[in-house]
């Protein structure tokens, strides 16, 4: 319709630059239009006395626009492009015939839908202009005569290799676009910006053709699954997944380990299309390698449930932890606590409490010589701890070396750090003043009176804290929150300065109607650190029928928290997991010696299994620019359980071992993320000068391409005194005027 009345189209407008060919200046053209409505003006002035002012001005208007229109065609207008010149470029058409292309809708495939829309006019005409070049791609990209020579799908997607293959492949020769006909489901990990930028580079205009529904409804994805590859025996876990969906308000998610059941619960979802993140807690029970699998229920007539699950690999070592517990007098708080964990062989307790002033009571000791000479003055001691709690204890009972070692244990080291209110605690013991304080979740108040106060206080968890599970007292989130209601109230509390930026308030009370934060927590360096601000959460125990046992969960799970993820001299991971179809996995090893310091000349050597089959071996090799870093590449090509163990040495001295284990899935992630990624289609070909279109759309195609900014051009300039809306405006108002004229009696 728009070329009906303009002669060209929308596109030619928009890629043209408009000028007047005739040799006269412009102002004279300007002039005359001016000249023309002053004598139009006089001529009807004649008049006035038998038509009104406000009719003059409309006849004037009409006719001087007729005399502007008639003058400005006689100064020729013209549009001035540049278009590919015809049959002297290529344009090459990369056609996606990848297994998500076969996705579709009405029995045809996206493949087959694009491949019918290409078909016919749209092809005929780009041939009229340029010489197609036609290319299948889905890891790889291969020539193809027409595009009813596609092949069968591909396992994967890799849009930015099949654009740099053609890009490169061109060299020299006059390539004036790159038509990508796509979902925009790319797969692979390197389509990064360096990529993109590469592409850009090569100043040919790329249009995306997006095929596929943006929404489906009918479907829903367990986009991902992040939970920590290692966890303590015994343990409460939390696993985030995101679920991608568009039409429904509610789905089923279960988790098994095997065939066992660990969990089963309805997640509500976002309203509208998008990806709702939720959390699910669950056990898992003794030691060993767990391989969970997270499952969405299907919905009815849902085409694509591969998309519904998850594996993940986690290894529970069969391991203790060891957590030191200093206390500068005999408090309640530190007995109820040993009781809590009395039973958890997972965590040594290890207490140190101070009697005398040169004087400590040992607990929990291995050794006769363990702590014989009370706080660590070594770091290597007090490094063989995966966390610290210090109690009613003052600053001052220690030295500055040893404030030190508390700030390099959590910040270098990795550890946990627990502070506990107390008449000697926190502030009152004077730690504001030290190293230790920038390891804290909070400031510590300068003391005009003392900060701990011995009055009841109600405790309440936040909403970070009903979520959490160091503060959760039961699965059921309401359960729990039922639970707190009925806790007793502490009988002290310790005042906390203001909260640092990337401290978490877990749990709050309430004293003499004001609310302060409890226990917050925040990471720091490797490690973390938490502030308890009571010593009073054994009256829990004393106040509540000796069956409840909310006292012991919530100091195993804040005791479990502090040790979780507390790394040993010798880590292992794996920078890709192969959840996806990518068979190469990077391993990385970090070695440290007893002192947690990098060792650059160890011997780290590596072996690997797949599932039950024989180990085998490989060293390791040095990350020049990162000491203490040691990587190895493997190529994982079957699918299956892959478990990897890393020892390390320096000459005959043992530094320690680590495992890590993933499972390797394969031909699975062309069936994640099936809808059409629009957004990426459309910022690809905005960043490289092109168009994006849908299949309902590609009849302006070739006139795109014919305006390409790459290739041979040649100028061309369009004509528009003969556009029939010129003459069809001239036949509009002067039927109008004639209108006016009869209306008004004045023929």
């Amino acid at each position: 319709m728009f070329e009906f009345f303009f002669k060209y189209s929308s596109t030619t407008f928009k890629s043209a630059e408009f000028f007047f060919a005739s040799s006269g200046p412009v102002w004279l053209l300007v002039t005359l239009c001016i000249l023309a409505a002053v004598l139009v003006g006089f001529g009807l002035a004649q008049s006035k006395e038998s038509l009104k002012i406000s009719r003059l001005l409309m006849l004037g208007t009409l006719q001087t626009a007729v005399v502007a229109i008639v003058l400005t065609l006689l100064w020729k207008p013209t549009l001035s492009t540049e278009q590919l010149r015809a049959h002297e470029n290529s344009v090459a058409v990369l056609v996606d015939a990848s297994e998500s292309m076969s996705y579709g809708s009405d029995e045809e495939s996206r493949l087959q839908q694009a491949v019918m829309a290409l078909n016919g006019d749209v092809i005929d005409n780009l041939r009229d202009i340029v010489e197609l070049q036609l290319y299948a791609f889905s890891r790889d990209s291969i020539s193809i005569e027409s595009l009813e020579d596609v092949p069968p799908p591909g396992p994967a997607t890799h849009i930015g290799d099949a654009l740099l293959d053609v890009l490169r492949g061109a060299g020299s020769s006059a390539l004036g676009a790159v038509i990508l006909v796509s979902d925009g489901a790319d797969n692979s990990r390197d389509f990064d910006t360096a990529r993109l930028a590469e592409i850009v580079g090569f100043g040919v205009p790329v249009h995306t053709v997006g095929v596929g529904r943006e929404h489906i409804p009918e479907d829903v994805e367990l986009e991902s699954v992040t939970i920590s590859p290692q966890v303590l025996p015994g343990a409460r876990v939390s696993a985030q997944v995101s679920i991608r969906h568009a039409g429904v308000d509610e789905v089923r998610l279960r988790v098994y380990d095997g065939e066992a059941v660990l969990v089963s619960e309805d997640v509500r979802l976002s309203d509208g299309a998008g990806i709702t993140t939720s959390w699910v807690s669950f056990d898992l029970g003794g030691a060993g390698l767990k391989d969970l699998r997270f499952v969405l229920d299907s919905l009815q007539g849902e085409p694509n449930t591969i998309n519904n699950v998850q594996f993940r690999a986690v290894d529970v070592p069969n391991e203790r932890r060891h957590i030191l517990y200093v206390e500068g007098e005999p408090r309640w708080e530190y007995k109820f606590i040993r009781r809590a964990i009395g039973k958890d062989s997972v965590i040594r307790l290890v207490g140190l409490l101070k009697t005398t002033p040169n004087k400590f009571y040992r607990q929990g000791i291995e050794s006769s010589n363990e702590l014989e000479n009370g706080f660590p003055s070594e770091r290597e001691t007090l490094f063989d701890y995966d966390a610290l709690i210090i109690g009613s204890f003052a600053a001052a009972q220690i030295s500055e070396h040893q404030q030190e070692m508390i700030h390099d244990f959590v910040s270098q080291r990795g550890g946990g750090l627990l502070m506990l209110g107390g008449r000697r605690g926190l502030a009152d013991g004077g730690w504001g003043h030290t190293i230790v304080a920038e390891v804290l979740p909070a400031t510590l108040p300068e003391l005009d009176a003392p900060s701990f106060v011995r009055w009841p206080a109600e405790v309440f968890p936040t909403r970070l804290g009903e979520e959490s599970l160091i503060t959760r007292l039961d699965a059921d989130a309401n359960l729990s929150r039922a639970r707190w209601e009925t806790m007793p109230e502490i009988g002290d509390f310790q005042y906390l300065g203001s909260l640092k930026p990337g401290a978490i308030t877990l749990l709050e009370a309430t004293i003499q109607g004001t609310t302060h934060p409890l226990l917050v927590q925040q990471r720091y360096g490797l490690g973390s650190a938490f502030i308890l601000a009571t010593g009073g959460t054994w009256r829990w125990q004393m106040q509540m029928d000796h069956e409840d046992q909310s006292h012991e969960t919530f100091w195993r799970q804040l005791l479990h928290a502090l040790v979780s993820g507390v790394p040993r001299p010798v880590t292992l991971s794996a920078e890709q997991l192969f959840y996806g179809d990518d068979s190469e996995v990077v391993l990385r090893a970090e070695v440290r010696d007893q002192g947690f310091n990098p060792v650059g000349d160890a011997t780290v050597s590596l072996s690997f299994s797949l599932d039950s089959a024989a180990p085998q071996s490989m060293e390791m090799r040095s990350v020049a620019s990162s000491p203490g870093t040691y990587e190895a590449v493997l190529q994982a090509e079957m699918p299956g359980i892959y478990r990897f163990e890393v020892q390390a040495e320096v000459g005959e001295v043992y530094l320690g071992s680590a495992v890590f284990a993933a499972r390797r899935e394969n031909g699975i992630a062309e069936h994640f993320q099936i809808e059409q990624n629009r957004p990426f289609l459309e910022r690809l070909s905005e960043l490289t000068g092109g168009q994006y279109f849908s299949l309902d759309r590609l009849d302006a195609l070739p006139e795109a391409v014919r305006f390409s900014e790459a290739g041979i051009m040649e100028r061309k300039f369009l004509d528009l005194w003969n556009m029939p809306i010129v003459f069809l405006l001239l036949i509009f108002i002067k039927g109008g005027e004639w209108l006016l004229r009869l209306v008004w009696g004045r023929l």
